[in-house]
């Protein structure tokens, strides 16, 4: 038996995934989460693999996602060339040359300029912590805020974008270092340089990607078009395989959902290979969203793997009265489902999780060796498994704010320790069905559910969730009279299935509910309603009027503002 074999495989598999942040047609970005997160981790993440070439992972990039990059990339350009408005706010106040004078969009401006993890980001720079304090006394009292002068509001959001760098790009690019060391007094040359370089940074992204695909370190894989539940667009009341006492919206079925779902599935590839040049083997479901129905039109759309949280092969073994001889590693084989050929992988939750929310608080050289520590221990429970698979899956972008440095140290150290430790392989889901003496276990039946919990829950069963699903639904109807009516181009109808199929996203109900920060719930219900009210508007009929009317307010404080989600 060779080397390799005796070593036990390791995939970490980053979700690259934005919403979609554009209001209907050509209007504004309501949120700059794309590009910021654009110039800090897709452009870290490349070069943590980069710089560390024995390395292997997975990255899973939404379509929406890979949309956005190329857009903004395109505007930049375009104003770079042209002098183009960037029909982003804030990125088009760093742009200048001018800035807005009235008072609210100033307000509006400066809290915007304080979107940052205040520890990492904000207080990390001297300049910026000084600035931002000074911000933050001005929004408690709004007479104040005619006092911000240009000075103050174009360092305010030089030093935001700053912050926002990647570790990376800002250690090695002279741009960012002489910005740096220039402290305030910015004026447009600085503004157009910086600029200048997010443009270079997302113009890059896929490139890079894509070159570490076909120098084998990474294998990318893709999520359903616009981030949908495939499950719950195929029978909503898959829901209650896991929940069953969950509370049901009014909807007892999304009109064509099979459709919709196999749409979804289909354009995301298309958008995948539009970028990247080939078609993927592998599909992180939206949210790890999985049903059989689900995996069955996975596979017959030609994919090879899947992957999903580990509680829903949790519930799937119990009721298939495997529960209580589970053996140790359960978590840690892939499996196919009845006699379907597509091979599901499991996250293992404990470690995806100290990741996401644990390590960062810890020294990079004591969080890697407790993450070497868990795996020796599991490399030992594995012993007898020649399909044993440790799947660490999570968010690939969100997490590394609330690391020193945007996760740098950690990550670096991760890779180097782990490519080079002697009982573990870094390989990607496809290489690890490769390596495989036996085939995958089978099933006998996958307990509908997603890597949230093992159940559907943070997208349905609360009442303002509910409420979301019925208003979709009601436009699925009209959308679905209107076509058969109506007399639409083929231009048209390409339109109207793409704002069909940003309405049907997972984020807007994510957010929906109580339980969530309140100026996030009102950014995603008053963009949902606007996105519901254009398809209405391209069907030519009338919006109902209950779209003019907020129907959810959030007033939690999750962990991590609730961007991300621990699995228990």
């Amino acid at each position: 038996m060779s080397e390799s074999k005796n070593r036990l495989r390791v995939v970490f598999c980053w979700h690259m995934h934005q919403p979609y942040y554009k209001g209907p047609e050509h209007s504004d970005y309501h949120l700059p989460w794309v590009y910021l997160h654009g110039i800090k981790d897709y452009a870290d993440m490349a070069a943590h693999l980069e710089h560390n070439p024995k390395s292997k992972a997975v990255v899973n990039f939404a379509p929406v996602l890979l949309e956005q990059i190329d857009d903004y990339a395109g505007q930049i350009k375009a104003w770079l060339e042209f002098g183009t408005l960037i029909r982003d706010p804030l990125l088009a106040a760093l742009a200048g040359p001018g800035l807005p004078v009235d008072q609210d969009s100033r307000k509006e401006l400066v809290s915007a300029c304080l979107r940052a993890n205040e520890r990492r980001l904000i207080h990390r720079f001297k300049h910026y912590s000084r600035l931002a304090d000074l911000a933050s006394k001005v929004l408690e009292e709004d007479t104040l805020i005619p006092y911000l002068n240009d000075h103050f509001m174009v360092d305010l959001l030089v030093w935001y974008h700053l912050a926002w760098v990647g570790e990376c790009v800002r250690l090695n690019d002279i741009r960012i270092r002489s910005l740096q060391s220039k402290g305030y007094g910015y004026d447009i040359s600085d503004r157009r340089r910086l600029v200048e370089l997010i443009g270079e940074e997302l113009t890059r992204v896929t490139d890079r990607y894509r070159k570490l695909a076909e120098n084998g370190q990474v294998e990318l894989s893709v999520t359903p078009y616009a981030h949908p539940i495939v499950p719950l667009l195929m029978d909503i009341e898959s829901t209650k395989e896991a929940m069953p006492y969950a509370e049901m919206p009014e909807l007892k079925s999304y009109p064509g959902g099979e459709a919709r779902a196999r749409w979804h599935v289909r354009k995301g590839v298309d958008v995948f290979k539009k970028h990247f040049g080939f078609s993927p083997a592998g599909c992180w479901p939206s949210e790890g969203a999985v049903s059989e129905v689900t995996l069955k039109l996975l596979e017959e759309e030609g994919f090879l793997w899947a992957a999903t949280g580990q509680q829903v092969l949790h519930n799937s073994l119990s009721v298939s009265n495997e529960g209580d001889h589970m053996p140790e590693n359960w978590v840690h084989t892939p499996y196919r489902v009845r006699e379907g050929g597509l091979n599901m992988f499991f996250r293992d939750d404990g470690l995806s999780d100290l990741i996401g929310f644990t390590y960062g608080d810890w020294h990079a050289d004591d969080a890697v060796g407790d993450l070497i520590n868990h795996l020796e221990n599991i490399a030992n429970a594995c012993g007898d498994n020649p399909n044993a698979v440790v799947s660490i899956i999570m968010d690939g972008e969100n997490a590394w704010e609330y690391y020193p440095h945007n996760g740098s140290y950690f990550l670096n150290a991760m890779y180097d320790r782990l490519s080079n430790h002697p009982r573990f392989e870094l390989t990607t889901f496809s290489e690890s069905l490769a390596q495989q003496t036996k085939p995958s276990p089978r099933l006998p039946k996958l307990v509908a559910g997603s890597w949230v919990y093992g159940t559907f829950s943070t997208w349905i069963g609360d009442h303002d969730k509910n409420r979301a699903w019925d208003m979709l639904g009601d436009a699925k109807v009209a959308y679905d009279q209107a076509v058969a009516d109506g007399d639409f181009s083929a231009q048209q109808m390409e339109e109207l299935e793409r704002q069909l199929a940003i309405c049907e996203g997972s984020d807007w109900f994510w957010w929906f509910g109580d339980y969530n920060p309140s100026g996030t719930v009102s950014d995603f219900e008053s963009l949902f309603r606007r996105q519901l009210s254009h398809l209405y508007e391209l069907l030519g009929i009338n919006e109902p009027a209950y779209l003019g009317e907020v129907f959810t307010k959030g007033s939690g404080d999750p962990a991590l503002g609730g961007v991300m989600k621990k699995s228990d």
